[in-house]
């Protein structure tokens, strides 16, 4: 791995630099080390959390919680009047509210081939980008909060290409999505079928798979599917990374806040020029990533940095012990990873349903600090970024 030690402002290659001077920027080392940059020019290692917002009533400050727990960020979904407490923010533009947009079998996207979606997404970014194009506490831009890429998994889940051959014909995405897998067959439904091992008589053949939840699964369309959902996601991070752009060309761009994995297609799309640092799950971090990343949605709890159970390194330790331990670990080891510039805790408050002190919020639903998490964060946050100097 990529020695990361001297990351001050000398060491940053200037040829690496992504970003306005004045603002939040990328930078890479000689060495190897991608490095967050503050508006000075000053290396970090961003430490953040998702959807921090106050409680009503409450006596206590989220942002003077933070602080103490050694986080310097307000992740996405923070409540809007948190961003004028001190702290530098991440914030999505919300492309999923300007239309026209697909909302059907797992899939939450706009249409991106639609004629009109362009100017749609330019007038959403005019609304939201601009009014914070001049602050310098923003760190960068998020295109969606979690927008849905029906990507191939559980069986019976139709992926990406299966839902726009599904749609009414009314989508541009569903013209584009037959002529896409149509083409190379001379536009002949018997050729694709061959292609796909799989009887199709018409296209209602594939709507009506969709609308029973079962899922296409061959080796051929699967080939297309990957084809499809990369180029569908060339067209979303072009396009929004433009229409980001037109109104605030200071600010980074982050990819989109994917709240799970999206697979290799989408990945593959979500790199520079048009992302500047890719915001994505730790589950998906590549190898070998092309560029900077944040550990966007990194928790401990549900088994995110999972070690393997009856591991004898974590024998005759409690469950919670095993939790913690594996999350240490995990944690520092993205720390040292040269591609990674930092992590956003996933979850402000307890989820539905969940229990401390397996519960994934950094505070519980009666207001309590979860002490669980904060004290071994709030002892890690403060040596993060030693750690990544080597």
């Amino acid at each position: 791995m990529a020695e990361t030690s001297d990351p001050g402002p000398a060491s940053i290659q200037p040829a690496t630099v992504r970003g306005t001077a004045g603002f939040f920027r990328v930078g890479r080392t000689a060495a190897g080390a991608w490095w967050l940059l503050n508006p000075a020019g000053e290396p970090l290692f961003l430490r953040a959390v998702n959807g921090v917002h106050g409680a009503e009533g409450s006596r206590h400050d989220p942002v003077a919680r933070l602080r103490a727990w050694g986080f310097n960020a307000l992740g996405p979904g923070a409540a809007a009047p948190l961003r004028d407490e001190g702290l530098p923010f991440v914030a999505d533009v919300g492309f999923g509210a300007a239309g026209p947009v697909i909302h059907f079998a797992g899939a939450r996207l706009p249409d991106v081939f639609d004629p009109a979606w362009p100017q749609a997404a330019v007038a959403r970014a005019g609304a939201v980008c601009l009014p914070l194009a001049g602050r310098s506490d923003l760190i960068g831009w998020l295109a969606d909060d979690q927008p849905g890429w029906a990507q191939p998994g559980p069986a019976g889940r139709p992926a990406l290409l299966q839902v726009c051959l599904s749609l009414e014909p009314a989508f541009a995405a569903y013209h584009a999505a037959w002529e896409f897998v149509l083409a190379p067959h001379g536009g002949r439904l018997e050729g694709l079928a061959r292609a796909w091992s799989r009887p199709l008589a018409n296209k209602e053949v594939v709507r009506e798979l969709t609308r029973t939840e079962q899922g296409l699964a061959t080796r051929g369309y699967l080939r297309d599917d990957a084809r499809w959902t990369r180029e569908y996601a060339r067209r979303y991070f072009t396009l929004t990374a433009a229409a980001i752009r037109a109104h605030d060309p200071n600010h980074l761009i982050l990819g989109g806040r994917f709240g799970g994995r999206v697979g290799a297609a989408v990945l593959a799309e979500c790199v520079y020029p048009a992302v500047d640092a890719a915001w994505i799950d730790l589950d998906d971090l590549p190898a070998a990533p092309a560029g900077p990343v944040v550990a966007g949605e990194f928790t401990w709890v549900d088994g995110h940095p999972a070690a393997a159970p009856g591991s004898r390194r974590l024998a005759g330790l409690t469950t919670v012990e095993r939790m913690l331990r594996r999350g240490r670990a995990s944690l520092q080891k993205l720390a040292r990873h040269p591609a990674v510039i930092g992590y956003a805790w996933s979850r402000w408050r307890d989820g539905a349903g969940e229990q401390p002190p397996f519960a994934s919020g950094l505070v519980h639903d009666n207001d309590a600090e979860a002490r669980e998490h904060t004290e071994l964060l709030a002892d890690l946050n403060g040596r993060l970024e030693s750690l990544r100097k080597g």
